[in-house]
C-alpha cells in the first residue's frame, strides 16, 4: 500500500514537472500579447499554483461554484497569469481565452475578479488584503460546518503591510486551522529587493511567535511542495504557513538575473521568443512545437 502511494506521488511529480515549462510559456505568451503585466512573480509562483490545483484543491472545473469546493485566494493578485494558465489546462475555460488577458471585456482581468470569471474565489490586487479575506472565508466555512479548506498564496512584498499582521494575530487567536498560507518568497518587489525596501526577516520566527505552524521549503521542488501541503492539512488548532523560497522570473535566465526590472514589465516579442527558446531547451521540448 505504501509503495503504491509512493509510486502515485512520483507519477504526479513527473506530470507536474512536464507541465511546468508549458505553463511558463503560456504565461509569457499571455503577457506579450497583453503588452502589460507581471512576469517575474507569475513565473516564481507557477509551481506552487500548479501543485495546489493538481494535488490538494478539491474543485470541479465544470461546476466552479460547487458549494463544497476548497477555495484558492491569490492574494498577490498581479500573479494571476499563473492561475489562469493552470485553470485553462484544467478546463475552466477555453485555451484561446488566455490570449485575451487584460483586454477590454475579457474575463481574464489583470487581477483576479469574481465578477468576470467563475472559479475565482476572491477579487484581489490591493496588496495585503488576501489573508484577511482567507480568514473570513475560513471562519465562514467553519460556521457552516463545511470541510472545505482555504489556500491563500501571498507575496513577500505585501507581507510588509500592517493588515497582514493583524490577520496573523486574529487567525491564531481564533485557531483558523482550515486555512493554509503559502508565501511566494521570491525576495524582490516593484521598488527593489525586499530586504532593502522593508526586511521581513526573521520570517519563520515571526510567524511562529504569532502562533502559526510554519514550514520552510524550496518552492520549485514539487516533492517538497506536496509534502508541505500534506503536513499543513494535518495540523489542528492553528493556521499553517508555508515559506516557499522561489526565484523571481524562474525559468528565464535574463529575468532571474534582473528580478526587480521584470516585476511589472511585460516581455516584447523578441524577449518572449528568447525566453521561450530557453525554456524549451531546458525542458527538451521540440523547438518546432506550436505554442498555441
Amino acid at each position: 500500500m505504501g509503495s503504491d502511494k509512493a509510486t502515485d506521488r512520483e507519477r504526479l511529480v513527473a506530470q507536474l514537472e512536464a507541465k511546468a515549462p508549458r505553463y511558463r510559456v503560456d504565461i509569457l505568451e499571455m503577457l506579450c500579447e497583453a503588452e502589460s503585466g507581471h512576469p517575474g512573480g507569475s513565473l516564481s509562483a507557477i509551481d506552487l499554483v500548479s501543485a495546489i490545483y493538481h494535488y490538494k484543491l478539491r474543485h470541479r472545473p465544470d461546476d466552479p461554484l460547487w458549494a463544497d469546493r476548497d477555495r484558492f485566494i491569490m492574494s498577490k493578485g498581479h500573479g494571476v497569469p499563473a492561475q489562469y494558465a493552470v485553470m485553462s489546462d484544467l478546463g475552466y475555460f477555453e485555451r484561446d481565452k488566455l490570449w485575451t488577458l487584460r483586454k477590454l471585456g475579457s474575463p481574464l482581468q489583470g487581477h483576479p475578479c469574481t465578477h468576470w470569471l467563475a472559479g475565482i474565489d476572491a477579487s484581489t490586487g490591493s496588496l495585503g488584503q488576501g489573508l484577511s479575506v482567507a480568514q473570513g472565508v475560513g471562519i465562514g466555512l467553519r460556521l457552516s460546518r463545511s470541510k472545505a479548506h482555504v489556500y491563500c498564496l501571498m507575496g513577500d512584498g505585501e507581507t510588509q503591510e500592517g493588515q497582514v499582521w493583524e490577520a496573523a494575530m486574529s487567525m491564531a487567536k481564533y485557531r483558523v486551522d482550515n486555512v493554509t498560507v503559502i508565501l511566494d518568497y521570491n525576495k524582490a518587489q516593484i521598488d527593489g529587493l525586499t530586504r532593502d525596501v522593508m526586511d521581513i526577516e526573521p520570517l519563520a520566527d515571526k510567524w511562529r511567535a504569532f502562533g502559526w505552524h510554519v514550514q520552510t521549503i524550496d518552492g520549485h521542488d514539487y516533492r517538497q511542495i506536496l509534502a508541505a501541503l500534506d503536513q499543513a492539512a494535518a495540523v489542528q488548532g492553528q493556521p499553517s504557513y508555508i515559506i516557499a523560497h522561489t526565484i523571481k522570473g524562474k525559468g528565464v535566465s535574463f529575468m532571474e538575473q534582473n528580478p526587480v526590472s521584470w516585476h511589472g514589465v511585460s516581455p516584447n516579442r523578441e524577449d518572449t521568443d528568447r525566453a521561450i527558446a530557453e525554456i524549451r531547451k531546458r525542458a527538451g521540448i521540440d523547438a518546432k512545437e506550436a505554442v498555441r
